[in-house]
């Protein structure tokens, strides 16, 4: 009995976790729009290797950013929510997901920027707006319904014909010639970029990220940045039920490592000491939506499903 009574104390102490050990690993759930997915894909092993996300571990979803709000709203776990709209992120304040809170940190809650660019293939003779609007020239943008991209795109558009000297009027008139050069309306910037790269279109709208990935990628793209276009600032936070462990990651995305693996997938690094040794031209009348009116009124102009501009515009092509 003394035996077997050893042997239980013995038994016991191998099972007592050492101080300070890990005893359980963290799954975080990240929940993304669709074209970070290869900055993440380095940025996540970079902090894993930190003591912060040692023994954190990731499910990762990615997609156009309304759909993803929607997913989320719906149900789709989520600690940490990088998506391409600030009006997405308010969609999770006001479902209680994400605390009103979360742009409090010195950028606001923006993680990352970007520019829209005009992409195109080699001998096109595309460099500005005007030129997207020439007989026979095929654009792709993705679908404003679904795509922050999309929505993205439609702004600069609109603004730079304001930045060039363009009424408001005549800004709107642009957009509906613009759309009728439209051939097709993926879903995100992620598939507009392939339907692109497969060969379709003249023309492409988007992130300037997305086509420094393509470039880098080996494809035979060209692009432009228009000297009147958008500001793109891509919103990030945390989830109110989510772990320490979201937290610390949320903080190591605003750290210079992170930020230049950012820069590195083609990105405007919001910390300006990480753009070092990256070229990203300055454009003489770049502005921010802002320049629009702010969030709310461009929401309700451009956006609103019933009455807004581009529902408008998609019901003229018969959408």
């Amino acid at each position: 009995m003394s035996r077997i009574a050893l042997l239980s104390v013995l038994l016991a102490a191998l099972v007592v976790p050492v101080a300070g050990a890990r005893t359980t690993d963290t799954t975080l759930s990240l929940v993304a729009y669709s074209t970070p997915k290869a900055a993440f894909a380095t940025i996540i092993p970079a902090f894993q290797k930190t003591s912060a996300g040692q023994g954190v571990n990731f499910t990762q979803s990615y997609g156009p950013s309304a759909d993803q709000t929607q997913a989320i709203v719906n149900g789709l776990p989520a600690d940490v929510v990088d998506l391409s709209l600030e009006p997405d992120m308010r969609t999770l304040v006001k479902a209680g997901i994400v605390a009103p809170s979360w742009n409090a940190n010195k950028y606001k809650g923006i993680v990352t920027r970007s520019v829209v660019v005009i992409v195109f293939r080699s001998g096109k003779k595309i460099r500005g707006w005007n030129d997207l609007i020439k007989p026979g020239v095929q654009v792709l943008t993705p679908n404003p319904l679904t795509s922050g991209g999309a929505r993205w795109n439609v702004l600069a558009a609109y603004g730079a014909q304001l930045k060039l000297g363009k009424t408001p009027k005549q800004a709107e008139q642009y957009l509906y010639k613009l759309f009728h050069h439209v051939v097709v309306q993926d879903k995100s910037a992620r598939d507009a970029l392939n339907t692109f790269l497969a060969g379709k279109g003249d023309a492409l709208l988007t992130y300037e990220n997305e086509a420094l990935l393509a470039q880098r990628s080996g494809q035979p793209v060209y692009f432009n940045i228009p000297k009147a276009t958008i500001r793109i600032d891509n919103p990030l936070a945390t989830t109110t039920k989510s772990p320490s462990a979201a937290k610390a990651f949320a903080r190591f995305l605003y750290t210079p490592t992170a930020q230049h693996l950012f820069a590195e997938s083609g990105y405007r690094p919001v910390l300006t000491s990480a753009t070092k040794g990256f070229s990203f031209p300055v454009r003489p009348q770049l502005f921010t939506v802002d320049y629009l009116g702010g969030w709310t009124k461009v929401q309700k102009k451009f956006f609103d499903p019933n009455n807004g501009l581009m529902a408008k515009i998609e019901a003229s092509l018969g959408g």
